[in-house]
């Protein structure tokens, strides 16, 4: 999350907006990828096979192994963490993602939107599960979706949260998007 948080960080410094009042979450983290966190993804490939690799960093349901409890990188026992109420994932597929961000978005996001201008600094897995509820994205649709790095995508919403256009910053960058329902 402080990659998001440095990026958000750099945009309102540039756009004279660093006084604008910042929300952060851990539900908007990236995915955690269990036991599977911080290694290296040829390593991974190499220990389990790429079809393996595959199924869990682009299927919707199929989460990695878990992180083991005791491991010292269990972010529950991260002093970041020491708040929350709720225990936090030991490995998370797109879908556990999902069930984690479109609650946040529902409660704390969509509320405060009333013709405001936000700005959602996240990681590709969160991002990816928020683009899922807005697009209407099927399960088997979400896995195709690609969001490139560092390069903001624009959504325009009506009054019902539907979207009405979107664009990335940078079309020479940019990725297919959804078609969108008007």
């Amino acid at each position: 999350m402080k990659r998001a948080q440095n990026t958000l960080d750099i945009i309102l410094k540039d756009m004279n907006l660093d006084n604008l009042p910042v929300h952060k979450s851990w539900k908007l983290n990236e995915r955690h990828y269990g036991a599977l966190q911080g290694l290296n993804k040829d390593d991974v490939k190499n220990k389990y096979g790429n079809d393996q690799f595959l199924k869990w960093r682009r299927s919707y349901d199929v989460p990695p192994p878990s992180l083991d409890k005791n491991d010292k990188s269990n972010p529950n026992n991260d002093p970041l963490y020491k708040e929350e109420k709720e225990s936090l994932p030991l490995t998370e597929c797109l879908k556990d993602t999902y069930e984690r961000v479109i609650p946040y978005w529902m409660e704390v996001i969509q509320p405060a939107l009333n013709d405001n201008a936000i700005i959602i600094a996240a990681h590709g897995n969160s991002l990816r599960a928020l683009c899922k509820k807005l697009f209407d994205l099927s399960d088997e649709n979400i896995v195709q979706l690609e969001i490139p790095t560092g390069n903001p995508l624009l959504i325009n919403l009506n009054n019902s949260c539907k979207i009405t256009s979107a664009s990335y910053l940078d079309p020479s960058r940019s990725e297919k998007l959804p078609k969108i329902d008007t």
